[in-house]
């Protein structure tokens, strides 16, 4: 079942990473078994960074990189981690999806001047 997980969290991971390229050497290099040390305090430093995102160098952003880097460790996250990267690439999908649709019926409606 763990494994299961794991797998689950990799593909989700990879499927981030695709979205958001900029994102693909920090995750993929943090996988390794090498980084496990690192990765433990660093997702807490970025969750704890996320949970004060009210202050001005902080940012809301740091809360799901560091559940990601957390849930790489800790098989209880992974679950839980992992279905909330589904529902967000599903909502920035739909999200990506309206805004096309939108740009293209306002740059294609008619000007009234017939």
């Amino acid at each position: 079942m763990a494994d299961r997980q794991r797998l689950r969290l990799d593909r989700q991971i990879r499927a981030l990473t695709g979205r958001i390229p900029v994102l693909r050497p920090f995750l993929i290099g943090l996988q390794r078994r090498r980084w496990a040390l690192v990765r433990l305090p660093l997702g807490l430093a970025l969750v704890a960074g996320g949970l004060l995102s009210f202050l001005p160098v902080l940012g809301i952003w740091m809360l799901p990189l560091g559940l990601i880097l957390l849930a790489m460790d800790l098989p209880l996250l992974r679950p839980m981690v992992s279905s909330l990267l589904i529902r967000g690439r599903r909502r920035l999908s739909l999200w990506h999806r309206r805004w096309t649709g939108w740009r293209q019926r306002r740059h294609h409606e008619p000007t009234g001047k017939d």
